[in-house]
C-alpha cells in the first residue's frame, strides 16, 4: 500500500481526493487538518513525515478567504506560503511526492486569452501573493512535486452552487456578477487529476481546471437550469456588487502542460455541473 499524507482532508479537495483515490485502490491515507497537523511548523511537519514516511503528500490546505486574507495577512502567508514551504522541505528530505494546489489568483486577471503555465503572474491582493509566493517555495526546496493550479472550486461543502440553491429558496430574482470569467471546476474532476498524475513522474507546473468558461452570472442560470428553478438572474457589475476586494476579471487557464506533456482532458464545465448536481 502507497502511503499518502492529505492536508486539509475535511475541506471540499481533501473529501474529494480521499474519495478518488480510495477508488483507485493501493492507497493508505493519514488524513490531516488543523487540528492534526499544523502546516505552519516546521518541526511538527517534519515529525509526521519522519513517522509516516509516505509515498506522497497532498496538500490541499489553504487560507482561501479573499478578504480575511488582506486583513489577516501573517496567517495568509503562514498557511499559504510557509505551510508548503514546510511540506516541500519534508517532503525532499524523506523522498516523498508532494502534490500542492494553488490557484488562478496568482494572475492579475487583465487576461485576454486563457493563461498558460508559461505566462507571467501578477496576483492583485494578499490571497494571490501568498499562493504565488507558495508555489515558490515548492519550486526552491521540493525534488518531485506537482503544482496544480485550479480556479472556481465546488464540491461537498460552502461553495456557489449551494449559494445559489439557498438564495433561490427565498427570491425570484438575483443579482449575479457578469464580468469575471472562468472555468468552474469541480473538486471530483481535479482529484482525478490528482490522482492520474500521482504514479507518474510528470512533475512541475499544471493548470487543472474544467474545459470551457463562463460568467458567474452565466455558471448561476445553469446551476438554476439544472435543478428546474425559476429564479431569475439579474446580471451586474462587479462594481455595482461592491466587493471589498479586487478580484481577477479575466480568470480562464488554460491546462497547456496537460496538452503538451500528456492525453488527459478534463470534462467540459456544462457536463462536470451536471453530474455533480445528480448528486446532491
Amino acid at each position: 500500500m502507497r502511503k499518502v499524507i492529505i492536508t486539509g482532508c475535511n475541506g471540499q479537495l481533501g473529501r474529494a481526493v480521499n474519495k478518488e483515490l480510495s477508488l483507485e485502490g493501493g492507497y493508505e491515507f493519514t488524513n490531516t487538518d488543523v487540528e492534526e497537523l499544523d502546516i505552519t511548523n516546521i518541526n511538527k511537519v517534519m515529525e509526521l513525515v519522519s513517522q509516516v514516511k509516505p509515498f506522497a503528500i497532498i496538500n490541499c490546505a489553504a487560507h482561501t478567504a479573499v478578504e480575511a486574507c488582506e486583513t489577516d495577512v501573517e496567517n495568509a502567508y503562514k498557511i499559504n506560503a510557509v505551510g508548503p514551504r514546510n511540506l516541500s522541505i519534508a517532503a525532499a528530505a524523506t523522498g516523498a511526492k508532494l502534490m500542492h494546489i494553488s490557484t488562478d489568483y496568482v494572475f492579475d486577471g487583465n487576461g485576454t486569452r486563457p493563461y498558460t503555465e508559461f505566462d507571467p503572474t501578477g496576483p492583485m491582493g494578499v490571497y494571490g501573493s501568498s499562493k504565488l509566493a507558495g508555489e515558490h517555495f515548492v519550486e526552491r526546496f521540493g525534488r518531485n512535486y506537482y503544482i496544480i493550479r485550479t480556479a472556481w472550486l465546488y464540491g461537498d461543502g460552502n461553495n456557489f452552487v449551494k449559494t445559489m440553491l439557498r438564495l433561490s429558496e427565498s427570491h425570484d430574482k438575483i443579482r449575479v456578477v457578469s464580468d469575471q470569467v472562468g472555468s468552474p471546476t469541480s473538486t471530483k474532476e481535479l482529484a482525478k487529476l490528482i490522482a492520474y498524475l500521482l504514479p507518474t513522474d510528470n512533475y512541475g507546473l499544471f493548470h487543472g481546471t474544467c474545459e470551457g468558461s463562463c460568467s458567474w452570472a452565466d455558471f448561476a442560470e445553469e446551476i438554476f437550469r439544472l435543478s428546474g428553478k425559476t429564479t431569475a438572474v439579474e446580471r451586474i457589475t462587479t462594481e455595482e456588487f461592491g466587493a471589498q476586494v479586487a478580484r481577477p476579471a479575466y480568470s480562464i487557464l488554460r491546462n497547456y502542460m496537460l496538452e503538451l506533456t500528456s492525453d488527459y482532458r478534463f470534462a467540459d464545465w456544462h457536463d462536470a455541473i451536471a453530474q455533480y448536481m445528480k448528486g446532491m
